[in-house]
Order: structure tokens, then C-alpha cells, then sequence
């Protein structure tokens, strides 16, 4: 039994060691003949899991280490007999920590002193999505939602019912994507990557839809880079934060430079989320080859802590040097991006 796993898993080695042969590789590293007597391969985002990778493999279970799937072919998979795991949820507070640092950076450049009266526009209701919208009505803000696949897209609501305390409705709150847009001073997307489907969101949000964001004065993206098309976006005149680029690592300077938050792919980054991660990891392989191989507790709670403040969210996780490193040296983001110290979570 052998195991190939990207060298930039963290908290894995000495875990499988007693089950197989393990051999740790970087991304660039992990080639056909490296992986053609391999069983397992456990990767994060930069591996390409696909035909021309695996085609003359013995490989039959991947694992990403990460929430997303858009770097596995997953149907080539599925009909060469290949099962395939990911961990989803497991960075889920670390993404929602930094879109709100994000936030707390641009009310203060812009000397707004309290959330009260703005809206923020979540497009996206999944594992990041539910806690960015928790937080924000916990803060103050106004919360639109759109999440069509679950059903979160209805019209409207009334004004009366924004803005109100805990034990509220995700379906009461949503509204459809053109009135989250038209009526958000922040739109934050939180959606997959996918290009088909009756939603898909490549390009999600193009050239039509930013003409509609006359409103919102700050764009955030921390999902997935082609969700934004990024030509479009030369062009609309709002504050951005971006953390997923189109292209990575091969980044729109225009936009890094434009951007007030801008960072290589590192929203994720927490100590607490790449825990989760691997041990979502050994879960996934104990059940697919009957192991029993003891999964890692992690303390933190996966859905993120109850209650924030933008100045704790800030004192715990500041962007700024991070951004400057990137608009001086953007062609360092891979090194940026593997060499960025993991930091804790947000916390009550």
C-alpha cells in the first residue's frame, strides 16, 4: 500500500505510516510516474487530479486536504473507479475571519464607525457563507442572502424583518441575485466553482452584474477566482478585497494594485482549519479501507465562534502587511502563499 501526499499537508506525517508506505511530495512534484504505483493520493488545490495524471496510475482514492473539487476531474474519476474525498467546511470560520477583517479595514479607511445601516450582500450560504451572514446580523449589518440551490432566493423581505437577533431564517432572508446586487453597500461571494449545472458560477458575477453594484462600495472575494470575471472588473469603480484570483498564481496586477485587501489564497489559513482538514483526511480513508486509525480532535468549533467584534476579528488577524508583500513582489505568490505563518481562528 502506498500513499502520495502533497508535502504542504500539515499535521499528516507519522499519522499513516503504520497503514503504508507514505512518500511526501510538493505539488509541482506530484507527476505521472510519481503517483503510477500509488494507491492513495492526498493532495491540496495545485494538483490537477485527472486523466493525465492518473491515467496510468494504480490510484483509487484521492483526497483534498481542502473545500473545494474544481481541481479534480471528479466524472473521469468516478468511471475509472477512483473515490474521491474533500473536506468540506474545514476553513470555514479562518474565510469568514478574514472577509471581516477585510470589512473592519474598509470602514476605517473610510471613517465609518459602526455597521448600522449598511447591508451586506452574501452570495453563498454554504459552510462559509452561514457564518459570514451569522456574524454579520450579530454585528449590525443588514444581511441580504441568494443561494438558489438552497432555495435561498425568494423575494425581498420587508425591512422590518433585516437586521433582527439569533434563531433567524435563512429562507426568509433570501432575495434574488439582481436585489442582493442593487441593494448591498458590501457583496461577498461564497459559492463553488463549477461551469455547468442549472447554477453554475464561472463568471458569476461579469460585466451585467457589476453595471447593477451602483450601490455596493466593496467587493470581496474569498471563494474561487473565476467566480469574478476579472477583465470586467478592470472596469467597475468600487473597493475590492480579493484573496482568490483568476489564474493563480499568475495574478491581474491592475487589480492587485487597485485592491485594499489583497492576499495569495491564504483566507483560509488557520491552524484550527488545516487540523480540521487532515483529520477530515484519516476519516475519509478509515472509512474507505477499513482503517481505525485514531482521527485528531480539534477543540475549536467547526461552525465558528458564537459572537465577534470587527476589532477583535482585526487585533487577531491584520491583512495589511500581507497585502503590501504581494503588491511589492507579486510574483511571489506561490511563496507567499506556502510560507504564510497559520494563524488561530476568530474567538468570542
Amino acid at each position: 500500500m502506498k500513499i502520495v501526499i502533497e508535502n504542504r499537508i500539515p499535521f499528516i506525517q507519522g499519522i499513516l505510516e503504520p497503514v503504508a508506505q507514505v512518500c511526501y511530495l510538493p505539488a509541482d512534484g506530484i507527476m505521472p510516474l510519481a503517483v503510477a504505483d500509488a494507491d492513495a493520493l492526498l493532495v491540496r488545490t495545485r494538483t490537477h487530479c485527472n486523466a493525465a495524471l492518473l491515467q496510468d496510475s494504480r490510484v483509487r482514492f484521492i483526497g483534498s486536504a481542502t473545500i473545494g473539487t474544481d481541481h479534480i476531474d471528479l466524472d473521469w474519476c468516478s468511471t475509472h473507479g477512483i473515490a474521491v474525498a474533500n473536506a468540506p467546511g474545514c476553513n470555514a470560520p479562518a474565510v469568514a475571519q478574514w472577509v471581516f477583517a477585510a470589512i473592519a479595514l474598509w470602514m476605517q479607511r473610510h471613517h465609518i464607525a459602526a455597521p448600522e445601516g449598511l447591508t451586506l450582500g452574501v452570495i453563498g450560504v454554504g459552510h462559509v457563507g452561514s457564518i459570514v451572514a451569522r456574524w454579520g446580523r450579530q454585528l449590525g449589518f443588514n444581511v441580504l442572502l441568494n443561494d438558489p440551490p438552497r432555495g435561498i432566493g425568494a423575494q425581498l423581505p420587508s425591512p422590518s424583518v433585516r437586521g433582527r437577533g439569533e434563531g433567524w431564517d435563512l429562507q426568509a432572508h433570501g432575495c434574488s441575485l439582481d436585489q442582493l446586487l442593487c441593494g448591498s453597500d458590501i457583496v461577498t461571494v461564497h459559492t463553488p466553482l463549477t461551469s455547468t449545472g442549472q447554477w453554475p458560477t464561472w463568471h458569476l458575477l461579469g460585466e451585467a452584474q457589476l453595471r447593477q453594484m451602483s450601490r455596493c462600495r466593496l467587493l470581496i472575494n474569498a471563494a474561487r477566482g473565476g467566480i469574478i470575471d476579472e477583465a470586467a472588473l478592470l472596469d467597475w469603480q468600487g473597493n475590492l478585497a480579493i484573496d482568490c484570483w483568476e489564474g493563480e498564481p499568475h495574478i491581474n496586477s491592475d487589480l492587485l494594485q487597485r485592491a485594499i485587501v489583497a492576499t495569495p489564497h491564504i483566507a483560509g489559513y488557520s491552524i484550527e482549519g488545516k487540523q480540521r482538514g487532515t483529520a477530515m483526511m484519516i476519516e475519509a480513508l478509515n472509512n474507505h479501507y477499513g482503517w481505525q486509525l485514531p482521527v485528531p480532535h480539534i477543540a475549536a468549533p467547526a461552525q465558528g465562534a458564537a459572537a465577534v467584534t470587527l476589532s477583535g476579528i482585526l487585533s487577531g488577524f491584520d491583512p495589511r502587511p500581507l497585502t503590501a508583500r504581494l503588491q511589492a513582489s507579486p510574483n511571489q505568490f506561490e511563496s507567499l502563499r506556502n510560507t504564510y505563518p497559520l494563524r488561530h481562528e476568530a474567538e468570542q
